[in-house]
């Protein structure tokens, strides 16, 4: 079973296991436009929660998109090297950009669940 989690940063983090899957959300792909770039820091590197762990360019801005939990960075939606507008066609879907190994997990008590998130926009 895996629950769905947001930040106020419009990222979204999905845990199955040790293993999360992060992206960001409809709303903020849509604010970001078509995506041409999309960049996550190296496997292996530690983050905190709140460190910016991935980078996305649009035509229109760049964004850091950050680590809704610590934990350590698991991999990288491969597919996104080459068709980055995967993120704004299926963002919590397909478009997921990294994986997080959560080394503490009781920090997902303090983001939104998806009804607390859509009521924040």
């Amino acid at each position: 079973m895996s629950t769905t989690y947001y930040t106020p940063s419009h990222e979204w983090i999905r845990l199955e296991g040790e293993i999360a899957t992060v992206g960001i959300t409809g709303h903020a792909a849509e604010e970001l436009g078509e995506l041409v770039f999309v960049e996550a820091k190296d496997e292996g590197t530690e983050v905190a929660q709140g460190d910016a762990a991935a980078v996305v360019e649009s035509v229109k801005a760049a964004s850091d998109i950050y680590a809704p939990v610590s934990g350590v960075l698991a991999g990288f939606n491969t597919r996104l090297s080459d068709e980055p507008t995967l993120v704004g066609g299926d963002p919590e879907g397909e478009g997921w950009i990294f994986k997080l190994r959560v080394t503490d997990s009781a920090q997902l008590e303090a983001l939104l669940d998806a009804e607390a998130y859509k009521a924040s926009l």
